[in-house]
């Protein structure tokens, strides 16, 4: 499709002033980037001037179904991929031949050496994941259309929501109501986290039950074909009493605050580590940055995890057309967790919160359940 050999014209252009003959591209959401393929065991030969789609006859029909436009060679049955792509590389006459620093393994690359041993080799870092930074229109409305489903779903969940629920009987639930919602899958398990579990960042499920706890942190998303998102909100549960619930208020009312600064700071132009110091800013004001342990965020698209990386380390550069969560959290332990993620997209002149769950301290306090 078009938008895939524009991709590759991009790519080939990268490949020139890395100065390389080609890229042997073999990370599995990189070859779908360039060629629309969504299925494994694939590896792309790519040149400024020809690229090759290397696979098996299982994925023949596939790929002929979602890769109009593109060379394919169908690897013997008794070659390994990293066979097939070495007599290609020899037969190509190609020389110099860089790899994917990010997503080659060792054992590949001795391997694929091995059966070309004429190439001479280098290591590139992240050619094609640069690309993927900046997601062009129809990226936009795929990211768009799984945060609609994540809100579907997450609409289901509040409505069927009980007190002798636990957390891994909702996390198990929300993949129902995804796929009802019309996604494919989840990104990601569902993290559901009850009271003082939700000091973890990254909870795994247990038998706790809704009704041990005043407050839960839903941390979810969907994936509309390849494309995903990733939402988090807090859920009170049930009337809280006296001192719980205040302090549930004055936290989440920070992170809530400390969220929007960090909104307010996403212009193209602005370094991503300018955004998460705006939130810490906040969260020190309060004397609770030490109790955020983690970054601020992260791009969304083909993978959950992408670029650009929003921490205080990082070198990304914002710019129109990225997309990545801003997910503030304070995490006390023995007491609880609050975050807020939502979805962001960097435009011409600021940004756009994708996701649209309210998030208000009314709303939150509206949930509430006897």
């Amino acid at each position: 499709m078009a938008e895939h050999a524009l991709r590759r014209e991009k790519l080939g252009l990268s490949l020139g002033r890395a100065d390389v003959d080609a890229l042997v591209v073999n990370g599995a959401c990189n070859v779908t980037y360039l060629t629309g393929f969504s299925g494994d065991s694939s590896w792309l030969i790519a040149s400024p001037n020809r690229q090759i789609l290397v696979s098996d006859a299982r994925y023949t029909q596939q790929i002929a179904d979602e890769c109009q436009g593109i060379e394919v060679h169908i690897r013997d049955t008794q070659q390994t991929i990293q066979q097939a792509v070495g007599d290609l590389l020899a037969k190509l006459g190609l020389h110099n031949v860089g790899i994917e620093g990010e997503q080659m393994s060792v054992a590949n690359f001795e391997t694929l050496r091995s059966a070309a041993p004429t190439i001479s080799w280098s290591v590139q870092s992240k050619l094609v994941e640069n690309l993927r930074m900046i997601k062009d229109a129809g990226e936009q409305a795929a990211i768009r259309s799984a945060i609609a489903m994540a809100e579907k779903a997450w609409e289901m969940f509040n409505a069927m929501l009980l007190p002798d629920d636990s957390e891994k009987d909702l996390s198990d639930a929300m993949e129902g109501y995804v796929r009802r919602a019309g996604a494919t899958c989840t990104p990601f398990p569902t993290i559901v986290a009850v009271g003082s579990r939700s000091a973890l960042p990254h909870a795994p499920p247990t038998d706790r039950r809704v009704r041990e706890s005043d407050f839960l942190l839903l941390d979810w998303g969907a994936c509309d074909g390849q494309y995903r998102s990733d939402l988090t909100r807090m859920i009170v549960t049930r009337a809280a009493s006296g001192t719980v619930e205040k302090r549930f208020e004055e936290l989440y009312t920070v992170v809530l605050q400390a969220q929007q600064r960090g909104i307010d700071a996403v212009r193209p132009g602005a370094r991503a580590a300018e955004v998460d110091a705006a939130v810490r800013n906040r969260l020190e004001e309060v004397g609770l940055n030490q109790y955020f342990n983690h970054g601020l965020g992260h791009g969304i698209g083909l993978q959950t995890h992408e670029g650009p990386n929003v921490r205080l380390s990082s070198k990304d550069v914002l710019e129109a057309g990225m997309v990545f969560t801003i997910e503030p959290g304070i995490y006390l332990p023995d007491w609880g967790g609050i975050r807020i993620e939502d979805d962001v997209l960097v435009t011409e002149d600021g940004c756009e919160v994708l996701s649209r769950v309210p998030k208000d301290l009314g709303s939150v306090l509206g949930t509430k359940r006897a």
